[in-house]
């Protein structure tokens, strides 16, 4: 009976190679479907009409969608945990810096997934946050909007219908945003919402 000789260092670590390959690739594919899913959840909602939802601020008001009515309204699903929605939120605070309050008829509602009320008013503080923050403690209104991974964002028009859907960070989120609102960006305006900054 042949004897079985002992694994030397060079066979050990080329095992434990394979398995960390092993655990990454699955990983990687894990979350290459969740974004799938994410991004199939998102485009069933375009063109139907957005759930009806009212949900308090961190400002203390009740916001219901239905305040905004004959406008359009950018509804944006994140959690001050998510890496992804930290990168995309001062994007949105720079876009609504420069186009909200120059004639374009929008409104941005930040929907919180937080389960508190601490971790997201901080970090609205900290981010300087212009645009409402709500709170959707019990994620009811994620899940009526199919916001399975986030950040998940839709564009709502005038009349109540979602018109754009879309999940995961994306630094063309400015042009995507301009395009499904009807503003028209300019170079110098482009730069300045890449930099983070307004222009006068």
């Amino acid at each position: 009976m042949a004897r079985r000789l002992p694994l030397g260092a060079l066979q050990i670590a080329g095992i434990a190679a394979v398995v960390v390959f092993t655990v990454f690739i699955t990983w990687q594919a894990k979350r290459l479907e969740t974004r799938l899913s994410g991004v199939a959840d998102t485009a069933v909602m375009v063109h139907r009409q957005a759930p009806s939802f009212s949900l308090p601020s961190l400002s203390g008001q009740q916001v219901s969608l239905a305040n905004y009515r004959g406008e359009k309204v950018i509804v944006s699903f994140w959690a001050s945990w998510c890496g992804p929605c930290r990168m995309e939120m001062p994007e949105l605070r720079a876009f609504y810096d420069q186009y909200h309050n120059n004639g374009a008829n929008f409104e941005l509602l930040a929907v919180s997934l937080d389960d508190n009320r601490a971790d997201p008013a901080k970090f609205a503080a900290d981010e300087k946050l212009p645009f409402p923050v709500l709170l959707d403690l019990t994620q009811q209104t994620a899940g009526a909007y199919s916001a399975n991974a986030i950040p998940t964002l839709y564009v709502v028009d005038e009349s109540g219908k979602i018109i754009f859907g879309r999940v995961g960070y994306d630094s063309t989120i400015a042009f995507q945003l301009a395009a499904a609102l009807g503003i028209k960006i300019t170079p110098a305006a482009a730069g300045a919402i890449e930099s983070g900054g307004t222009s006068n």
